[in-house]
């Protein structure tokens, strides 16, 4: 289930959260949502990672992720081309 907030915070920092959550392909209210889940999952489950991993996490999309692939699958061929 869904529901609004609604914050008040310092301008400079939403203008830069937008432009962050823009960069990333992501909606502001996801990251929000995702880092209000982190927040409350390490009173519930120890850090399995270092604090960099964690700081991490996230930062990739599926359509990044895919597109690394996509990437990955074409310069191994062009590798095995040149042998």
């Amino acid at each position: 289930m869904e529901a609004k907030l609604t914050l008040k915070l310092d301008k400079m920092a939403i203008d830069s959260a937008k432009r962050y959550a823009e960069r990333h392909n992501r909606s502001l209210s996801r990251i929000v949502e995702g880092y209000f889940k982190n927040l409350s999952s390490e009173f519930i489950y120890p850090k399995k990672h270092s604090p960099l991993v964690e700081s991490l996490t996230g930062v990739l999309s599926e359509d990044d992720l895919e597109k690394f692939a996509q990437e990955d699958e074409r310069a191994r061929y062009i590798l095995r081309k040149e042998i």
